[in-house]
């Protein structure tokens, strides 16, 4: 559905100051129906990548293609045409507050050329897909921040377009509606089979919803990948930083300090999250197995776990037994202190 080969975008100075490339080499290829992250600090260069999409910002060099056709040299009434096809929605909503959710949603089809009898139909048909029959008249200063998103997530897809770019979507929303924006974008892409490309500076956001991402720093793609690869076996420095951060797996210095025996960080991806690996090693060993910290989540419906254990036995070996044990039956172990 998109293809991006090669993209540069330069800034030119300013008050003398030398050029930025925001973007630097970028080729990425994104599948039909498929949806596609992109994370990375602030200044990484993904908005940018984002509007390069749908020609609102114009590559130096490289070429952007969308369904086939190559958005990135059009201009003029094809452009125009080009673009009705790809939807966006925004961090702060964009909404007209002078008009109702309903005229917001129907402006869009209006500057798509729709018939007038064929609008008020579409508007009623996508305000019910989004949860908003209710509030058609409403104004946006009437409405939550969740329900705004949803007024421009509706005026997005109104126009049935084949691509739907998110530039952060949820970042001006608490956690709780977040979640239920980000479940209406996954609805959005099964029920009506829209490709959607995520811009955002949050993992929890990649790993909720997307099916593979591209990690963006310094205006470039440091990695890319299937979302549970990413978080499973992260390669790049940059990539390792933001997954450690997701799962905060830190132990007080207390305890890395003062515990007694081993202190391990162990990865459990697939079966073996779903395996009494630990309670095998207490009983085959007689080590004693406390958790100290950990997590297991699904991610596309695989397991990912990360627990922090701490194994002690009267007798040194019978614990260096247990940590090979366990090293043999998960995808790696770290020793923190032992």
């Amino acid at each position: 559905m998109i293809e991006i080969d090669k993209v540069c975008v330069d800034f030119p100075a300013v008050r003398g100051a030398t050029p930025t490339r925001a973007v630097d080499d970028v080729s990425l290829r994104i599948a039909a129906g498929e949806i596609f992250g992109i994370v990375g600090t602030s200044g990484a260069g993904k908005s940018t990548l984002l509007r390069t999409l749908n020609a609102l910002q114009r590559p130096s060099e490289g070429s952007v293609k969308v369904n086939g056709v190559a958005i990135s040299q059009m201009e003029g009434v094809t452009l125009r045409q080009a673009r009705q096809r790809i939807g966006m929605i925004f961090q702060h909503f964009n909404l007209m507050h002078t008009r109702t959710v309903a005229q917001n949603v129907a402006f869009s089809l209006k500057a798509a050329g729709w018939e007038r009898a064929k609008i008020a139909p579409r508007v009623a048909e996508i305000l019910a897909l989004v949860g908003l029959s209710d509030k058609a008249n409403r104004y946006p200063v009437q409405l939550s921040g969740g329900q705004k998103q949803r007024v421009g997530i509706a005026r997005a897809i109104a126009n049935h377009p084949d691509v739907l770019l998110c530039d952060e979507p949820t970042s001006a929303l608490d956690l709780e509606t977040s979640a239920t924006i980000l479940e209406l974008l996954k609805q959005i892409n099964v029920q009506l089979g829209i490709t959607i490309v995520l811009i955002t500076h949050e993992m929890n956001v990649i790993k909720s919803i997307c099916d593979r991402v591209a990690v963006m720093s310094g205006g470039k793609v440091v990695e890319s990948g299937d979302v549970f690869d990413i978080f499973a076996h992260p390669q790049h420095a940059f990539t390792q930083q933001l997954v450690s951060r997701t799962l905060n797996l830190t132990l007080p210095e207390r305890l890395r300090e003062h515990l007694p025996g081993q202190l391990l960080k162990i990865l459990f991806i697939g079966d073996s999250a779903e395996q009494p690996v630990l309670s095998d090693a207490a009983i085959h060993f007689g080590v004693a197995v406390n958790i100290l910290h950990g997590k297991i989540e699904y991610i596309g419906e695989r397991a990912l776990g990360i627990l922090v254990v701490q194994l002690t036995a009267e007798d040194p070996t019978v614990v260096t037994q247990a940590v090979d044990y366990i090293r043999n039956r998960t995808a790696q172990v770290e020793v923190i202190r032992g």
